[in-house]
């Protein structure tokens, strides 16, 4: 279980493999989220003192839980907020096309003005709630603190096919979530436990079929 500031740094570097550019990257971020922090909620001000753990290493080890290394295809952050944990994926992997999704004028202004001045072109910021935006797949779906895992699916399964993979960060309520999913959710889910809180898991798999595509082929 990573415990301190210098933990989470040495296992992005050591455990992640994280390069000094995107260190830089995540130093820099982790700065522009002080800073705006003091104009707008971004984040509780007692998390920042332990900003690398609570939403750094709390965002990355997204990439680890579930092997996610290539950084090939699109990633949806839904309910991103202050870009956690899709910024910090951009952070990590720039080549990777990653879109930023929340409803809050001045959260998103914030976001495109961070991805900016982190050099991260391939990051899209979209102002709108999930239930407007066009469907269209992805490769990786997240999202973090969002909505209870039922009613996200149903808000999100059009941006999924089998081969999506999903990763929700869903705090101590990720098992009891999972156990009471309605039936006819046709998946691969699992818990997998979080690297900076003990009490704390990460949902991933691969959502098959919704309910009323019981018979449809995954």
């Amino acid at each position: 279980m990573i415990d301190s500031e210098q933990g989470a740094q040495d296992w992005l570097r050591d455990i992640l493999g994280v390069d000094a550019a995107a260190m830089d990257r995540l130093e820099r971020l982790a700065a522009l989220l002080v800073v705006e922090n003091r104009q707008q909620n971004l984040v509780s001000r007692a998390s920042l003192e332990h900003v690398w753990q609570r939403h750094i290493v709390d965002s990355a080890q997204l990439l680890h839980v579930s092997r996610e290394t290539s950084g090939v295809g699109t990633w949806l952050d839904l309910g991103t907020g202050a870009g956690f944990p899709g910024l910090v994926v951009a952070a990590l992997q720039p080549e990777r096309p990653v879109t930023l999704v929340d409803s809050r004028r001045l959260r998103t202004e914030w976001l495109a003005r961070a991805a900016a001045t982190l050099g991260l072109p391939r990051v899209d910021v979209v102002l709108a709630r999930v239930e407007d935006l066009p469907s269209r797949a992805h490769a990786v779906i997240s999202a973090r603190a969002f909505a209870p895992l039922a009613r996200l699916l149903e808000l999100s399964a059009r941006f999924s096919t089998p081969q999506t993979l999903w990763l929700l960060p869903k705090g101590a309520k990720a098992r009891h979530e999972l156990q009471e999913l309605g039936e006819g959710w046709r998946h691969t889910f699992h818990v997998e436990q979080s690297l900076t809180d003990s009490a704390a898991g990460v949902l991933v798999g691969h959502l098959l079929g919704a309910p009323h595509q019981r018979g449809a082929r995954p």
